[in-house]
C-alpha cells in the first residue's frame, strides 16, 4: 500500500481528491473515524482554497465537450457508471457501514443498488426529455434544455453515495460538469465513485471530488464565480451560509434541509400499521431527514397505540450493523451523539415524560427513545434532533391534527394513518410538506418531485424537475418561413 491507500473492510481506498482525472494530494489531512468502534479509517486529504480552484478549473475546461457530447453518448457513459456500480456493491457496502455505522444488510439490498439505478434513471430520462412544440400565430416555439456549467454538490453523512448520485447523475445526464464535496465524516465512498467512474470511461474532470471541511473547502467551491449550480443536502444554518455565498454571482441553488415532520394517526386507522410506520421511524438510528418523529395521536386510541409501539419498539434489536440481525446501529459521530442527548436531558428536564429509552448506551449508541407530555413550542418538538427520538402528542380533532403538524418551521414531509379515504384526501391537502405518505412511508420514486417547503428547503429534483435545475431551459421562437412579425 503506498502513503495514500487505506484499506477498510478489506478493499483499498484512495485519500486524495480526485481532479482533472488524477488523484491530487494537499499539504494537509483530517483523520475518518469509523463509528462501529471509533477506530481510524484513513488520513483523507484536506482540501483548501487552492483545491477547490483546480477543481472548478478542471470542470470548466471539460464542460465545452462534455456539454457538446451527444445525449446518447452521455447515457451510455451513466449507464457504463452504473455497470462499475453494481460490480462493486459488496465493497462499496462495507465501506460506507464502516464509514457511517448504516445497516450492512441495507447497503447490499437497497442502498447501493439505489445508486445504480440513479445513473440508470437520469440516463434513460435524458433520452426522452422533451416538451411538445406549440404554436404561437403561426410561430413554432421550440423548449430546450440546455447544460447550465460546472456544478458544486455537497452531500451528507447519513447516506452518503446515495444522496451523492442522486444529484450527480442528473447534473451530468444534463451536460454539466461536476464537483463534489462529501461529508468530511463520510468521504470514503465518493473516493471509490471517483474510480468506477473513471474506469466506466468519464472524460477527465467531468468528474471531481474535493474531500475537505465546509469552512474551508466548501466555502471556496460555492465563492467561485465560475460555479452555475450549487445543489446542498443538509442544516439550515450551512444553507442561508451558501445561499449567501451563491447570491454574490447570482448562482441558482437547490437545498434539501432539515425536517420535523408529523406522523398522524386518527382513530379509524389501522393501528397494527400505525404502529409498525412509527417504529420505522428510528431507521438509521434516526438519522434521516425524512423521519416522522413528532407522532400525533387520536386521543381516543392514544393508549393503545403507546401499548402496541412499545411492545414493537422493544424488539427492535441494536447493535453491529454488520450483523444481519441487526435493526439498529450507531450514531455517526461523539458530537452528534452527544446533540441528541443534550435534547432529551433538556426535554426531560422541562417536563417530558419518558416513554422508552432516553440515555446513552455503551459505544456511540443511543437508545431508541419516546417522549410524551412535551409543549408544542418545546425545544424538542420545534427542532430536529437527528436521532433515535420521537414525541408523542394527542390531539381531538381533525382541524387539531392539521394544526399542530403544520406548527414548525420545517416542511419536508409528513405521513398520515387513516381508514378514511376523504379524510386521507381531505388532510393531506391541508399540510405543509414536500412530500404526503397515506398509509405509508419512505416510498420514494425518481420520476416525482422531491423537496421541502419552509426552512425544509428550496426547490424540487427528481424526473424533469431536476433538468430543470440543472439546466437553462430556453425557448425559441421561430417564424413561419417568408414571413417577418415582431410580435
Amino acid at each position: 500500500m503506498t502513503a495514500h491507500l487505506t484499506t477498510v473492510a478489506g478493499t483499498a481506498v484512495d485519500t486524495r481528491h480526485w481532479i482533472g482525472g488524477r488523484r491530487v494530494a494537499s499539504a494537509d489531512t483530517f483523520t475518518d473515524v469509523s463509528p462501529l468502534d471509533g477506530s481510524r479509517l484513513g488520513e483523507i486529504a484536506r482540501g483548501t482554497a487552492t483545491e477547490a480552484e483546480a477543481a472548478v478549473t478542471a470542470s470548466q475546461e471539460a464542460f465545452p465537450g462534455w456539454a457538446a457530447t451527444p445525449r446518447a453518448a452521455r447515457a451510455r457513459l451513466l449507464h457504463a457508471l452504473a455497470d462499475g456500480v453494481e460490480k462493486r456493491i459488496e465493497d462499496l457496502a462495507t465501506v460506507e457501514t464502516a464509514d457511517n455505522g448504516a445497516l450492512l444488510r441495507s447497503h447490499r439490498r437497497g442502498v447501493m443498488p439505489r445508486v445504480a439505478h440513479n445513473f440508470r434513471f437520469f440516463a434513460d430520462w435524458l433520452l426522452k426529455l422533451d416538451h411538445e412544440d406549440f404554436q404561437t400565430r403561426g410561430h413554432t416555439n421550440h423548449v430546450s434544455w440546455d447544460p447550465a456549467g460546472p456544478c458544486v454538490l455537497i452531500t451528507p453523512w447519513n447516506a452518503p453515495l446515495m444522496l451523492a448520485s442522486w444529484k450527480i447523475a442528473p447534473a451530468l445526464a444534463a451536460g454539466n460538469t461536476v464537483i463534489l464535496k462529501p461529508a468530511e465524516w463520510t468521504p470514503l465512498t465518493a473516493s471509490l465513485l471517483a474510480d468506477i467512474a473513471h474506469e466506466a470511461g468519464l472524460p477527465a474532470g467531468v468528474l471531481n471530488v474535493v474531500q475537505g471541511y465546509g469552512a474551508e473547502a466548501g466555502h471556496a467551491l460555492v465563492s467561485d464565480p465560475r460555479v452555475r449550480r450549487i445543489s446542498f443536502t443538509g442544516s439550515v444554518p450551512t444553507a442561508k451560509t451558501i445561499a449567501t455565498a451563491a447570491a454574490a454571482h447570482l448562482v441558482p441553488t437547490s437545498f434539501e434541509l432539515g425536517g420535523k415532520s408529523p406522523l398522524l394517526v386518527f382513530a379509524d386507522a389501522d393501528l397494527d400499521l400505525a404502529t409498525d410506520l412509527a417504529v420505522e421511524q428510528y431507521d438509521n438510528a434516526g438519522q434521516v431527514c425524512l423521519a416522522a418523529t413528532r407522532l400525533l395521536v387520536e386521543s381516543s386510541v392514544a393508549e393503545e397505540f403507546t401499548r402496541r409501539f412499545t411492545e414493537k419498539a422493544a424488539r427492535l434489536r441494536q447493535g453491529d450493523p454488520r450483523d444481519e440481525a441487526t435493526d439498529i446501529g450507531p450514531n455517526i459521530h461523539p458530537r452528534q451523539l452527544e446533540k441528541i442527548d443534550g435534547f432529551v436531558r433538556r426535554a426531560v428536564a422541562a417536563g417530558a415524560r419518558t416513554v422508552i429509552g432516553g440515555h446513552r448506551k455503551e459505544g456511540q449508541y443511543y437508545a431508541p427513545t419516546l417522549l410524551t407530555d412535551v409543549a408544542q413550542d418545546s425545544e424538542i418538538v420545534q427542532e430536529e434532533v437527528f436521532g433515535p427520538v420521537l414525541t408523542l402528542q394527542t390531539f381531538d380533532t381533525e382541524e387539531e391534527a392539521v394544526r399542530l403538524a403544520n406548527d414548525t418551521r420545517f416542511g419536508l414531509a409528513a405521513t398520515l394513518a387513516t381508514g378514511d379515504p376523504e379524510r386521507a384526501e381531505r388532510v393531506s391537502g391541508q399540510l405543509v410538506a414536500g412530500t404526503v405518505w397515506v398509509n405509508c412511508f419512505f416510498v420514494r420514486d425518481l420520476q416525482a418531485p422531491f423537496g421541502g417547503s419552509r426552512e425544509s428547503g428550496i426547490g424540487r429534483e427528481g424526473g424533469t424537475w431536476s433538468f430543470d435545475f440543472f439546466c437553462d431551459v430556453k425557448n425559441t421562437v421561430t417564424a413561419p418561413k417568408g414571413r417577418r412579425d415582431h410580435g
